[in-house]
């Protein structure tokens, strides 16, 4: 059983803007099946055109809107709680720009080397196609899992939570799962440890999360399933 507590770094990406940063940092390169995790808050800048291959990754907005182009033809902006899904396999190029503003996540998830080379693909996502369910305070969007819309290569439960005062929440999770509890604001108690704007509890090897906070939060559920592969990252691509 392991959990332990991580914390973003600002790092500069893009063009001209800087985001926080879970990983891929020093000491904390990937955590199997996950690859990138950057939390953005951007109004100026973006990211042009730029290469990708070997995952897949899922951008999404908890406020503003963000603009995105590839060389598949897709052209679209999702816009506050919606997401888009673009699985690079064998290589894409895509841009991405904030729409005023762009306040989210995205998230990379490797492909099994079996899959690597697969054609590429995107799905877009508005608000009212994520489902939503109230539980005793507890607001749970299913971004990835059962009854979520987006697919995945890779077996993933991706969760937005937000919790009102004093609320508390449990959660099982499925052996084998393995994954991480991101704050995005206020202060949880994560199986008796405290988690702050940017923490994130990294946990393996857990049946039952305790998710408990006093004042409020919002937090991202991320787990899945591990390929158990080596995770080669190079910048854009993982291979």
């Amino acid at each position: 059983m392991s959990i332990t507590v991580h914390s973003a770094v600002t790092v500069p990406e893009g063009d001209g803007v800087s985001v926080k940063r879970l990983m891929p940092l020093y000491g904390l390169r990937n955590y199997d099946p996950f690859v990138l995790w950057d939390h953005f808050d951007i109004s100026g800048g973006g990211f042009p055109d730029h290469p990708h291959r070997g995952f897949e990754a899922i951008t999404y907005l908890f406020d503003g809107g963000m603009k995105h182009t590839d060389t598949l033809g897709n052209r679209g902006t999702i816009h506050v709680g919606g997401a888009q899904r673009f699985t690079a396999g064998r290589g894409i190029v895509h841009s991405e720009f904030p729409d005023g503003r762009a306040h989210g996540i995205q998230l990379w998830i490797n492909l099994p080397k079996r899959l690597k080379s697969i054609e590429p693909d995107y799905q877009q996502l508005q608000a009212d196609e994520i489902p939503e369910c109230d539980q005793d305070g507890v607001i749970i969007r299913t971004v990835v899992g059962v009854d979520g819309a987006i697919s995945l290569h890779t077996a993933v439960e991706y969760l937005d939570v937000r919790m009102n005062a004093g609320s508390s929440c449990q959660r099982s999770l499925a052996a084998g799962l393995r994954g991480f509890i991101y704050v995005v604001e206020g202060t949880a108690m994560v199986n008796g440890l405290t988690l702050h704007h940017g923490d994130a509890a990294f946990i393996d090897a857990v049946s039952e999360v305790d998710l408990k906070t006093a004042h409020g939060v919002r937090l991202m559920w991320c787990f899945g399933m591990p390929h158990h592969e080596s995770i080669n990252q190079h910048g854009p691509y993982v291979d």
